[in-house]
């Protein structure tokens, strides 16, 4: 790159390389990388196609460059995303969230009619918690994770979007909740099966935690202790909701069945494809 670089010549150029790494977005993970870098948005970069890029730009954006063809994440690289129209922090200690959960959050917030007490299994950057808490103000999260790293995020991120008072952040494993009740209990717990990790993109398999996606032999093991423990840490009438990988539905369903929960069901992602399940402790509980 050492010739004259304008904006819309390495954004060309990008492209084309993203493409010979099999890139599927490679237009698009090139705007974001050079917009950022550039301090632009991607609007901003329409208008000025012909502006040449600075040498210290360039180093900067070579480097983007790089990381982005060895399948390092767009959202790593850059240092955020979004999800909810928040604005969160993430790095390889945290997954990355994704539009699908936004259907978790949407099924959860259907279930909350005024003040309520929710915990947040798995939070990670904090993404469901605090969709949740700048959603419904009159609600208590607690936010759960065995990660002090992911908490640092997650706490950073609450900061950052003003909802530091509404969420408190608590270290700790699935496997052994809070002694506490709650109204609802939501999670987007790691489901990723054994034989399912090699088939995995290289941005997952080889970025995103480990910790955070792999969910045992059958990808079913957090669900088996969300489903053990739903009955001492929900209160009567109280939701558990998960997110599923796909084909998972029938078996986290039974799970929560098979846990004494009712009103079972699930709710497909905008794919058509089933994200969440659904169950309901008994309104009136021994």
């Amino acid at each position: 790159m050492t010739e004259r670089w304008t904006v819309l010549k390495i954004l060309r150029w990008t492209a084309e390389y993203f493409e010979s790494k099999d890139l599927p977005s490679g237009r698009l993970d090139a705007e974001l990388l050079l917009a950022d870098t550039l301090e632009l948005d991607r609007v901003g970069l329409y208008v000025q196609f012909e502006r040449p890029l600075t040498p210290e730009e360039l180093t900067t954006y070579r480097s983007r460059v790089q990381r982005r063809a060895a399948h390092e994440p767009v959202q790593y690289i850059l240092g955020e995303t979004e999800f909810w129209s928040l604005s969160l922090r993430v790095c390889p200690d945290v997954l990355i969230p994704r539009a699908d959960t936004e259907v978790l959050v949407e099924e959860t917030l259907a279930r909350i009619g005024g003040p309520a007490r929710l915990l947040d299994v798995g939070t990670g950057s904090g993404a469901i918690a605090l969709a949740l808490a700048q959603e419904k103000p009159q609600l208590q999260v607690t936010a759960l994770d065995c990660s002090a790293a992911a908490l640092a995020i997650a706490a950073d991120n609450a900061a950052q979007n003003g909802l530091t008072e509404r969420v408190r952040f608590l270290q700790g494993d699935l496997a052994d909740l809070p002694e506490e009740r709650y109204d609802l209990v939501v999670s987007n717990p790691p489901y990723i099966a054994a034989g399912e990790w090699d088939a995995l993109m290289p941005e997952v398999r080889e970025h995103e935690p480990r910790l955070a996606l792999f969910g045992g032999t059958d990808g079913l093991d957090a669900y088996r202790h969300l489903a053990r423990q739903a009955r001492q840490i929900l209160k009567p009438g109280g939701w558990l909701l998960v997110e599923i990988g796909a084909t998972q539905a029938d078996e986290v369903k039974a799970l929560f069945e098979a846990a004494g929960l009712r009103a079972c069901g699930t709710r497909n992602d905008y794919a058509g494809l089933p994200r969440v399940v659904f169950g309901q402790a008994e309104t009136s509980m021994e």
